[in-house]
């Protein structure tokens, strides 16, 4: 195996050993196979090149104090992935097959899990992809289920520290009434744009409202946003938010911390009035943010007054990743153990 700096990963790909697939064809699934191989041989007429018949999960793999690794919530990741083929006329799989193919990935490119106190873990990309040859707008009836994993850093370079985003009024994440509470690879493609300005502006990231009337918060760039005030954890609720087991774990947590929950609507007005303010999802986890920029109304909300994340959200993210390496008990059932070879 490759000499790799643990402490200095970035969020990205890292080749690893293997990979595990799955086919669907004649209408059935087929048994899962190990791959070496990062290749995958299309038709230049698959469903997924040209109608968008493509979408993936994300989750996680961590190596505890104790030497064990431990995968978090693949049955939610399994249930959502479900949700997703559901809503683009893709095959269902079964969720066993799919937790079994998880496991796999992780338990054979063990070597690749990153060493407890790096603040790295095992990222893992399951997808599915519509191969079959349509040049009509149809579904497939063939499609390729694959799971891959890389070793990553955070998503946010600076880890759990504050960042600031910007507001964006010019651009949808998705339509009101269109995929986004499903995780399609076109709801992604529709971010790159405005997170490029965010970006080229000095900003971590992109706040987006809602596509519908522009009043409430949506999505911030590839993660849920969330709200602390008055002993109250806030997030929003929406027809075009993705569902994360992130925000669904918070959420959970909070409520045994002793903080009310509150899954609704969040005016835009209402960033003047919180305590703290953050974004969380599998590949940041969560991230505080410190300021974030309206520009198009001339408008800063502040927070994190000393630089340092507050003191809620620093209590929820220490708590969150106690379970998630094993320092915590794990009273939920959340974590999937992997044996090791």
């Amino acid at each position: 195996m490759q000499n790799i700096d643990w402490q200095n990963l970035p969020f990205g790909y890292l080749k690893t050993k293997i990979n595990i697939r799955c086919s669907f064809k004649n209408g059935a699934w087929g048994d899962l196979r190990v791959e070496e191989s990062e290749e995958i041989n299309l038709h230049m007429a698959s469903t997924c090149l040209h109608y968008g018949q493509a979408f993936f999960e994300g989750l996680k793999a961590f190596r505890g104090q104790d030497g064990q690794i431990r995968i978090f919530r693949p049955d939610e990741n399994a249930k959502r992935f479900n949700s997703s083929a559901r809503g683009i006329l893709m095959p269902e799989i079964p969720e066993n097959l799919f937790i079994e193919a998880v496991r796999q990935a992780v338990s054979l490119n063990q070597e690749f899990v990153p060493p407890y106190g790096t603040g790295a873990s095992l990222y893992i990309r399951p997808f599915m992809i519509g191969v079959g040859a349509q040049l009509g707008l149809q579904p497939a009836s063939e499609f390729e289920f694959i799971v891959f994993v890389s070793p990553v850093g955070p998503y946010f370079k600076n880890g759990f520290k504050p960042v600031e985003v910007m507001i964006d009024r010019e651009h949808d994440r998705v339509a009101p009434l269109g995929t986004g509470k499903i995780k399609v690879a076109g709801n992604y493609a529709a971010t790159m744009l405005p997170l490029r300005k965010a970006v080229d502006n000095g900003y971590a990231s992109v706040l987006f409202l809602d596509p519908l009337e522009k009043k409430y918060i949506d999505e911030c760039g590839p993660a849920n946003f969330f709200a602390i005030k008055d002993n109250t954890y806030i997030t929003p609720e929406s027809a075009t938010i993705l569902s994360s087991i992130t925000n669904l774990s918070i959420r959970q947590i909070a409520g045994d911390l002793g903080l009310k929950v509150e899954q609704r609507k969040v005016a835009v007005e209402e960033l003047a009035d919180f305590d703290e303010v953050g974004a969380c999802g599998t590949a940041a986890i969560i991230t505080p943010i410190k300021k974030i920029v309206d520009i198009d109304v001339n408008k800063a909300y502040e927070y994190c007054a000393n630089g340092e994340p507050g003191p809620v959200t620093t209590k929820i993210y220490e708590r969150y990743q106690a379970i998630q390496t094993g320092d915590a008990e794990d009273v939920y059932g959340w974590n999937l153990l992997v044996e090791s070879l």
